[in-house]
């Protein structure tokens, strides 16, 4: 495993007190478990609430789908068993959707995020030898640069300050002959067919909370409708105009009433109160990863809608 530095001097830290520190003075807290890099009270406090309370829908091991691996694998061209023994830092992990299938692939995975969904993330993986996790700033990571096999960054880079800043760091991490894998937000039409915007408008603007009781009672209201009227296109296009719902019955259709449910839940409480919510097209993203002249690049349309993954040069 990759011992965490100081995330601006990069000074070695030792655990002494409940405290990790360097030579030269620097503390960093570890509170239950987790190293803490950062300020508790930061942008991404919709996010620590947001997983805490929807720590398990997204697992494949809760419930029961392949979604999330299958994303996985997707995004990283390869499958899980070539990932053993290999050094990976996963950035933004939240509650572990990627993490867990991580983690048993046998990676040296290095896990953080922002958020205190770090919290949900350990308590969903567990201690295990092969896997580390710290609540850290992808701008302030607290590892050495180019000391990584694999820097994942899957839902998160859209909710950052600067999406071309945060790929830039993300890179840096990458050791010579190392892939970054990412993906990002694109425009997508029901940005503006839906009441998205008006709500996020007011949502992303109020403390977690109280967004979440509102997000609550918009899903409870607006989804049995979904639900209902599935099968029928005329009113499932009036509800798409009506509803802020985030909704994926026609997706996955082979998963149950429960899961679309809390799915829906999670996304728009999600979609609704993002601090940052950033589009880049395919063109956009590729030129991002071209500037680092990388060995190899593939960018594609997928998932969220665009995803990519980069070869850093040997030389």
């Amino acid at each position: 495993m990759i011992d965490f530095v100081a995330p601006l001097t990069k000074n070695k830290l030792v655990l002494s007190d409940s405290k990790l520190v360097s030579d030269s003075g620097e503390k960093f807290p570890v509170i239950d478990g987790i190293p803490r890099f950062v300020e508790l009270d930061n942008y991404a406090n919709a996010f620590g609430l947001q997983w805490k309370s929807f720590a398990k829908i997204q697992l494949d091991s809760y419930n029961g789908s392949t979604i999330s691996k299958d994303r996985l694998v997707r995004c990283l061209g390869t499958s899980l068993a070539e990932l053993q023994g290999k050094t990976i830092l996963e950035v933004g992990c939240g509650a572990g959707r990627f993490t867990e299938h991580l983690v048993s692939s046998g990676a040296l995975v290095h896990s953080v995020d922002l958020s205190a969904a770090v919290e949900a993330n350990h308590d969903n993986i567990s201690d295990k030898p092969n896997y580390r996790i710290a609540q850290a700033d992808v701008y302030k990571l607290p590892f050495n640069e180019n000391s990584f096999d694999i820097v994942i960054c899957l839902g998160v880079i859209q909710h950052t300050p600067s999406p071309e800043k945060t790929i830039h760091a993300l890179w840096n991490m990458v050791k010579p002959g190392g892939t970054l894998v990412i993906d990002h937000y694109t425009f997508d039409w029901m940005y503006l067919l839906k009441p998205i915007m008006f709500y996020r408008f007011f949502l992303s603007r109020m403390k977690p909370e109280k967004s979440k009781r509102i997000v609550e009672s918009l899903v409870g209201f607006f989804f049995p409708l979904h639900w209902k009227y599935r099968s029928s296109k005329l009113m499932t296009m009036l509800l798409n105009r009506l509803s802020p719902c985030y909704v994926y019955i026609k997706t996955f259709p082979k998963m149950d009433y429960d899961f679309h449910f809390h799915l829906t839940r999670l996304d728009t409480y999600d979609g609704l109160t993002d601090y940052y919510k950033h589009l880049r097209s395919k063109t956009q993203i590729e030129n991002i990863l071209k500037k680092f002249k990388p060995h190899s690049l593939s960018v594609w349309k997928g998932g969220n809608g665009v995803e990519a993954r980069a070869i850093k040069p040997i030389g």
